[in-house]
């Protein structure tokens, strides 16, 4: 029946008990996949890791810049990578880096949860962070009944 009408007959599901076949043009069927995967590739979120690096001996103000950062990515929806570099002799304070790592949990706290704790690699103290659904609703009723309050 497909070559008396010049088209193909296209198997679209071969497992099925009997194989599903369709009678149309192949190469519109290539195109009409293609463009499924397009559509569903556009709608895809891909989650990037983003890293923010401090040394074990980082200052009040740059430590509040970098959790600055780290709040900005998570509010987008990135996954957080916290790193403490330890250089040299620093590897002797690592309840420092550890201590840095906790103040920076308590800072995200509102938006985001610890993935995984802080734990060493090497000469490196490393902890993740993501968005907490449950917190990140709570968070912006929150802000919409603060903004109907203003207006009134």
């Amino acid at each position: 029946m497909a070559s008396d009408r010049g088209l193909d007959l296209i198997e679209i599901v071969p497992n099925a008990d009997p194989p599903v076949c369709k009678i149309m043009d192949f190469g519109k069927y290539k195109y009409e996949l293609s463009k499924k995967e397009k559509l569903q590739k556009k709608h895809q979120h891909v989650t990037q890791v983003k890293e923010i690096r401090f040394h074990p001996n980082t200052d009040t103000h740059d430590f509040e810049f970098k959790a600055r950062h780290a709040r900005a990515f998570i509010e987008e929806g990135h996954k957080v990578k916290a790193t403490v570099v330890f250089k040299g002799r620093e590897i002797t304070y690592q309840d420092h880096g550890r201590n840095l790592l906790n103040r920076l949990t308590e800072k995200l706290s509102d938006i985001a949860k610890l993935d995984a704790a802080a734990k060493m690699e090497g000469r490196q103290m490393i902890a993740y962070y993501v968005a907490d659904k449950s917190k990140k609703k709570t968070t912006e009723s929150a802000k919409h009944n603060k903004e109907s309050t203003e207006r009134s």
